[in-house]
């Protein structure tokens, strides 16, 4: 039997069970270890964001194949998954945008009355079809660590590849939450000359004082050549578009909600050779790309304070009428 947390709308969750559903061809059966609550999800719940309702959220996860229908992957083997099940044969997918896919469904997104019911990571197992990258976890990689792999550092390794080569680079990182303090690592990895992290949350900036050369609550004016913006605010994105030496490069993926517009001068762009640019969700390389980032580097991130308490799959629905804080665990075998 399978068990999930189906969210009914508002805070309101409710406990469902249904048996194994039989595996088509390409699709694999993961018994859930570890999953997280991501922002999004918190978004979704509140109502600030539109989601399928009912349905079973969640869509950072990492767990067993417990069935497997595709070549590669077999029953035994400790994976991670995308947050997309894409066609791999439309417009978008032959352009390399498989995350615009023209017959996209998402993880944690589909509707619970629809043709992919357990689609979340609030659940004992989720059922992924053919079209959802699939990705082993090496050994020596924890759960914990491997479940943000899905979401959070697979889109930050998106965006590293769009800003380009890193290598003696000036980095601004906006928004130090999970994805912010990810970026501020990868950037470190990848070589930036200089970094300078900026959240107004005295904590989000604590946890980066290691990583980043500068750690700010406002930015300063200080041009850049790479901005990174992951607060989703207005001033953050402004900040990141502010920062821009000649040539430089804003790559922004905090903004997946609807909020207030900005400045941006035509004229400052096209003398500035400056490139603005945005990442959602990101292509299946990213996920191997995440894993290995963690494999590589994960130490160097402050899991203390990206993560918060450890819940059973019986109390999650509490967390979410609880403040925002960090990253909580959820045990799907509990």
């Amino acid at each position: 039997m399978m068990r999930a947390q189906v969210w009914l709308g508002g805070a309101e969750f409710a406990v469902a069970e249904a048996t194994v559903p039989e595996l088509g061809a390409g699709e694999v059966l993961v018994e859930l270890e570890v999953a997280t609550v991501c922002g999004s999800d918190r978004h979704t719940v509140s109502g600030r964001r539109p989601g399928a309702c009912p349905s079973v959220l969640g869509h950072e996860g990492v767990g067993v194949v417990a069935e497997s229908r595709r070549a590669g992957i077999e029953p035994g083997q400790r994976v991670v998954f995308s947050v997309t099940s894409v066609c791999h044969e439309c417009v978008m997918c032959r352009r390399g945008l498989s995350a615009k896919c023209e017959r996209v469904q998402k993880v944690g997104h589909e509707s619970f009355d629809g043709s992919w019911p357990w689609s979340g990571t609030y659940a004992t197992h989720i059922h992924l079809p053919a079209g959802v990258e699939v990705v082993e976890v090496p050994p020596e990689l924890s759960s914990e660590r491997a479940s943000t792999a899905g979401c959070a550092v697979a889109t930050v390794m998106a965006m590293v590849e769009t800003a380009g080569d890193l290598r003696d680079k000036s980095v601004l990182v906006t928004g130090l939450g999970m994805l912010g303090i990810t970026a501020v690592a990868a950037a470190r990895a990848d070589g930036a000359r200089r970094i300078i992290a900026c959240d107004p949350a005295p904590g989000a900036r604590e946890a980066v004082r290691g990583l980043a050369d500068e750690v700010v609550d406002v930015a300063s004016g200080e041009l850049v050549d790479v901005s990174f913006e992951l607060s989703g605010s207005s001033a953050g994105t402004q900040a990141c578009l502010d920062a821009l030496a000649v040539g430089g490069v804003a790559v922004l993926a905090g903004a997946v909600a609807p909020g207030p517009g900005v400045m941006l001068d035509p004229e400052w762009v096209v003398r500035g050779w400056r490139t603005v640019t945005g990442v959602h969700n990101y292509e299946p390389r990213h996920l191997g790309q995440a894993v290995s980032f963690l494999d590589r580097h994960g130490d160097s991130l402050p899991w203390d304070h990206i993560f918060g308490r450890r819940v059973s799959l019986a109390e999650l629905p509490e967390v979410f009428t609880e403040p925002v804080g960090a990253r909580v665990l959820v045990d799907c075998r509990s």
